[in-house]
């Protein structure tokens, strides 16, 4: 069987064994996908940077029928967040995307729009900075749960209310800046996030560090 290639977001890898690591990562044809990486904890992986938070490559994997796990065998860098690496902030924003996908996508599932929504946010941060960051996560947040299929009615302030209207009607970096004042868009903020984890099994452990902030 040859090996599959497919463009890719690593989300999140977990230690395995002595040399290997666990991988999670949202392809953008088939959907959220785990793998084992073998020799990836090595000093000469064959992954290199590509199984860092966020980081976008071409991966190649092997899927066997009746497995759940996948075998990954190899990686081409697309883009890296590394720029972004040596900011606190900024790495909690990233932290937090990462996690909302992880905890709300359903295994195997492909869905286009939640790829191209984390390309975007990512980019955003990339490109703004901590100016950018709140914009971000609140844009993710309210584009994360109307993908999913759940966004309720918005019981927020009027300010709060417009400013999702303007979120789902624009690119992210179209919205207007005269929309973020601090307390609109932790208004709409903190009304996602609970959103968020009524559907997730355990709660975001990247909130507190961004509500710290």
């Amino acid at each position: 069987m040859g090996a599959i290639v497919s463009e890719s977001i690593t989300l999140r890898t977990y230690p395995f064994g002595e040399a290997d690591l666990v991988v999670s990562l949202l392809t953008r044809d088939k959907g959220k996908l785990r793998g084992i990486a073998k020799r990836a904890r090595k000093p000469r992986s064959p992954f290199g940077a590509g199984l860092e938070r966020l980081c976008c490559s071409r991966m190649s994997y092997y899927q066997r029928e009746n497995r759940e796990l996948i075998t990954l065998s190899g990686c081409e860098i697309i883009h890296s967040p590394f720029s972004m690496a040596g900011n606190y902030a900024l790495g909690l924003g990233l932290d937090f995307v990462a996690e909302v996908a992880e905890q709300l996508l359903p295994a195997g599932v492909a869905d286009e729009r939640y790829y191209r929504l984390i390309l975007a946010v990512t980019a955003h941060l990339e490109q703004q900075g901590e100016a950018g960051l709140w914009r971000a996560v609140t844009y993710y947040a309210f584009w994360a749960i109307r993908l999913s299929g759940f966004l309720p009615e918005l019981r927020v302030s009027e300010e709060a209310w417009m400013l999702a209207r303007e979120i789902a009607a624009k690119p992210i970096g179209d919205v207007s800046p005269l929309g973020w004042q601090k307390a609109t868009h932790l208004d709409l903020r903190r009304f996602l996030i609970r959103e968020i984890e009524l559907h997730t099994e355990r709660r975001l452990l990247t909130v507190p560090l961004l509500d710290a902030l």
